[in-house]
C-alpha cells in the first residue's frame, strides 16, 4: 500500500489574509501559546508544510477575503499546472478551444491575455509562497533537534523554494523574492517589486539545490518526499536551460552514480502496477481513492482530459468531441515505425455509437500515456516528474556542448535511449556535426518526454521558440515569458517592471 503525504493534521492549520505582494502564505504555524513543536516529530510535521503547492490537487485555499475562500492551484494540479505552463503551448500539442480562455491561451501559447487575470489564476502569486519557505527554513534552523534530521527538513524546505523559483524563472524571468529570514516581517521589504538580476535569482536557485543534494537520502522516510535525485535533477536542469554545460555535465555524472537505470518497458513507466522501478528519479504519489478535494490523498484525473467523450473508456463526462490535451497529428506521425513510445498514443477507436473514429474526425492523437486501471473515478498512477532518461539526454547534450563535437560517450548515451524503444543507433547525418547531434537530441527529447513539462524549456534551450510553435495550426506563440499581471504591477507603485513583448 502507497504511503502518501497529505500535509498537515486539520487542527493544525489556520487561515492568514495577505495584504503585502511578498507576505508568505500561512497554512501552519508555530503556536507560542502551547510548547509546539517542540520533538523531532512535531518539527517534521511542521516542515510539511513546504509541499502544499507541489501536489495533485484540484487547487488549495490560502486565505479567505470578503467574498469567501480564494483558490490556488498547485503545480501539478491537472489545470493551471506545470504541463499546461511548459508542455501545452508547444509544437507538440493541439489548440483547445472548447472549455474557454483558460485552455485556449496556453494551448495557442499566446499568453498575452494573462496580463488581466486575477491573482488566484496567475502563478506570479507563487513568490508569497517563497517567502513562506524562507520563514520555515528559519525556524528549522533554530530548531533544538538532531543536526541530521535538520539538514533533512531544511533540505527538504530548500528544494520547494528553490522548485518554486526555477518555475517562477521560466515563466517571468526574475522576480522579487524573501530570501533573508529578517526581512519576513519587514513592510518595507515585502512591499518592494524591485526585481533581482538573474544572475542573482539563478544562484540562490542552485545554492538550494545543491544543499538539498548534499543533505537528503536518495530513499527517504515517505515514498513522495522530495530526495537527493530530485534536487540533483532540477539543479542539473537549471544548469542546462541557463547554458552552464560545464556544471550541467558535472552535476549529470553524479547523478549517473547513483545507480540509476532505464526500465526495459517504457510503457511501463506509466502505469500504477511498476511505477516503483530503477529509473523514476521522483514522481507525485497518487492513490486511486484519491478525489482531488484538500484532505484526500493526490489524485492523478488525465483521464477525463484524454479521452474524447464518446470513447469507450471515458470516464463519464459529456463533453466536446475533442479530448482537453491532444498531440498534433505531425508529432504524432513524427515517430519512426518501429519507436514502441507511440503505442502510448491511440490514432483511431470505436466509439460509444459503433463508429470508427480517426484522423480525419479528431484534431490529434489520444494520449494513453496513463492507462487507468482502477475502477474508483480517478486513476491511481504516479505523476512522473524527473526519470533517469531525462538525466542520459541532457548529459549527452551537456557533454555534446562542451566539445567539439559530439562524443563517443554522448552519442552512446543517446543511442541507449532508443535502443530501450526498440530503435537503432543514431544515423549518421544525426552526429556529422555539434549542431546536427544537438538538432538529434531535441527530437529524441520529444518522443521520450513529451506530457512531461518539459518541453517548453527544451525548445527555448535550442532556439526554437517560437519557430516550431508557429508551424502548428493556430498556434502564434508570443514571447517565451509570460506578463507580469496588470495586479501585480499596480501593486509595486511602479518598482515591477513589464516583461519584453507586452
Amino acid at each position: 500500500m502507497k504511503r502518501i503525504i497529505y500535509g498537515l493534521l486539520v487542527s493544525l492549520l489556520f487561515i492568514s489574509a495577505c495584504e503585502k505582494n511578498l507576505d508568505p502564505e500561512i497554512y501552519g504555524n508555530i503556536n507560542t501559546s502551547i510548547d509546539f513543536p517542540v520533538t523531532e516529530e512535531e518539527w517534521e510535521l511542521y516542515a510539511l508544510e513546504v509541499y502544499k503547492t507541489f501536489t495533485s490537487k484540484w487547487e488549495y485555499i490560502p486565505y479567505e477575503d470578503i467574498n469567501g475562500p480564494v483558490l490556488y492551484h498547485m503545480w501539478f494540479s491537472i489545470e493551471e499546472s506545470f504541463f499546461q505552463l511548459f508542455d501545452y503551448g508547444t509544437d507538440q500539442m493541439a489548440v483547445f478551444t472548447d472549455w474557454g480562455s483558460r485552455f485556449e491561451i496556453p494551448s495557442t501559447a499566446n499568453y498575452e491575455p494573462y496580463v488581466n487575470f486575477p491573482e488566484n489564476q496567475c502563478p506570479f502569486n507563487k513568490v508569497k509562497e517563497v517567502t513562506r519557505m524562507t520563514k520555515i527554513i528559519d525556524d528549522l534552523t533554530n530548531a533544538d533537534i538532531s543536526t541530521e534530521k535538520k539538514n533533512q527538513l531544511i533540505g527538504e524546505a530548500r528544494v520547494a523554494r528553490a522548485w518554486t523559483m526555477y518555475f517562477l524563472l521560466h515563466l517571468y524571468g526574475p522576480v522579487p523574492v524573501i530570501l533573508d529570514p529578517e526581512l519576513v516581517n519587514d513592510d518595507a521589504a515585502l512591499s518592494d517589486l524591485t526585481r533581482p538580476t538573474r544572475s542573482v535569482f539563478v544562484e540562490s536557485i542552485a545554492a538550494d539545490f545543491r544543499f538539498a543534494a548534499d543533505n537528503l537520502p536518495q530513499d527517504m522516510p515517505d515514498y513522495g518526499r522530495f530526495n537527493k535525485g530530485l534536487a540533483l535533477t532540477q539543479l542539473m536542469r537549471l544548469y542546462m536551460n541557463e547554458k552552464d554545460f560545464v556544471n550541467a555535465e558535472s552535476v549529470g555524472r553524479e547523478i549517473s552514480d547513483m545507480g540509476f537505470a532505464l526500465v526495459e518497458d517504457y510503457a511501463s513507466l506509466f502505469m500504477e502496477a511498476t511505477e516503483r522501478n530503477t529509473e523514476t528519479i521522483y514522481a507525485i504519489s497518487c492513490h486511486a481513492s484519491g478525489a482531488g478535494r484538500p484532505a484526500d490523498a493526490n489524485f492523478n484525473p488525465y483521464s477525463f482530459y484524454f479521452f474524447p467523450y464518446d470513447y469507450p473508456e471515458n470516464p463519464g463526462w459529456a463533453g466536446p468531441a475533442q479530448a482537453p490535451y491532444m498531440v498534433t497529428w505531425e508529432f504524432y506521425h513524427s515517430f519512426d515505425a518501429a519507436d514502441e513510445r507511440q503505442a502510448t498514443l491511440i490514432a483511431s477507436y470505436e466509439s460509444t455509437a459503433g463508429s470508427t473514429i480517426g484522423e480525419a474526425d479528431m484534431p490529434g492523437a489520444i494520449i494513453n500515456k496513463y492507462p487507468k486501471t482502477s475502477t474508483e473515478t480517478f486513476a491511481g498512477n504516479d505523476i512522473v516528474i524527473a526519470r533517469y532518461a531525462d538525466v542520459l539526454l541532457m548529459l549527452a547534450e551537456a557533454i555534446n556542448e562542451n566539445n567539439s563535437g559530439p562524443t563517443a560517450e554522448a552519442i552512446a548515451m543517446v543511442d541507449e535511449v532508443r535502443a530501450r524503444s526498440g530503435l537503432a543507433g543514431l544515423e549518421a547525418g544525426d552526429i556529422a556535426s555539434k549542431d546536427a547531434f544537438n538538432d538529434a537530441i531535441l527530437r529524441e527529447r520529444g518522443w521520450e518526454l513529451y506530457f512531461e513539462g518539459v518541453r517548453k524549456f527544451d525548445l527555448e534551450r535550442h532556439g526554437e521558440w517560437p519557430d516550431l510553435v508557429n508551424a502548428v495550426e493556430g498556434k502564434l506563440a508570443g514571447p517565451y515569458l509570460l506578463p507580469i499581471p496588470q495586479y501585480a504591477i499596480s501593486a509595486s507603485g511602479g518598482t515591477l517592471n513589464q516583461n519584453s513583448g507586452y
